[in-house]
């Protein structure tokens, strides 16, 4: 009897454990992060080819756990193919030959290819919503030591989130590569996407910017 009783205790023991070890595995499962391949792409404009390689993204939810946050870390590289671009820093004023300033440029007076990404809470981050305008733009900060930054986004909102730029003095090969860089979302109940940018402004006598849009992609 007393065998019995022991053998019974330890059953019951066991079928804890397994409960437990089942719990948490579901619980695992159900916080995976989730790995994105994203398409290589390459666009030609006036002067410049853009390319983007080696894009993915790795998704996961935030551990507030509210249902309202989420972080993605992304990875990618950006090349610009410079073929012809004015000498030095001109001024962003700069218009044709013999005519008045005119051109206007984001970047202050030096050519420059910049990449980041467009993050949209409740909203299809197609190209007419990108071209119908942004709330703001934002800049990743590497001052700890890796590129992060945490952004609040409500529904219906749309933000550039710039990683990172290079001034372009000559013609030739720039890139702008970067590895895990984090993006945190908060404040978005509904689904959240993301899409990757890249742009070349020209300033000059002739003033010209070239962008090319990567695939957008759930953020959950």
């Amino acid at each position: 009897m007393i065998i019995e009783h022991a053998n019974l205790r330890r059953l019951a023991v066991v079928g804890a454990a397994v409960a437990v070890t089942a719990a948490f595995g579901a619980a695992g499962m159900a916080n995976a992060d989730t790995f994105v391949p994203l398409p290589d792409g390459q666009k030609a404009g006036p002067g410049v080819t853009i390319s983007r390689n080696g894009e993915h993204a790795l998704v996961s939810p935030s551990l507030a756990a509210n249902g309202a946050g989420r972080v993605v870390w992304v990875s990618g590289n950006a090349v610009a193919d410079v073929t012809a671009t004015p000498e030095g820093m001109p001024g962003p004023s700069n218009g044709p030959a013999g005519a008045p300033g005119t051109n206007n440029s984001s970047t202050h007076g030096t050519s420059q290819l910049s990449t980041g990404y467009v993050v949209g809470c409740q909203v299809s981050i197609s190209d007419s919503a990108i071209s119908a305008g942004v709330s703001g733009a934002v800049k990743l900060d590497g001052a700890s030591g890796g590129l992060s930054l945490g952004l609040k986004l409500g529904p219906g909102e749309v933000k550039f989130v710039q990683i990172d730029y290079k001034d372009i003095r000559k013609p030739g090969v720039y890139s702008v590569e970067y590895q895990d860089a984090e993006i945190q979302i908060q404040g978005c109940a509904g689904y959240a996407q993301a899409r990757a940018y890249s742009v070349v402004e020209i300033v000059g006598d002739s003033y010209s910017k070239t962008t090319l849009y990567g695939a957008p992609f759930s953020i959950g």
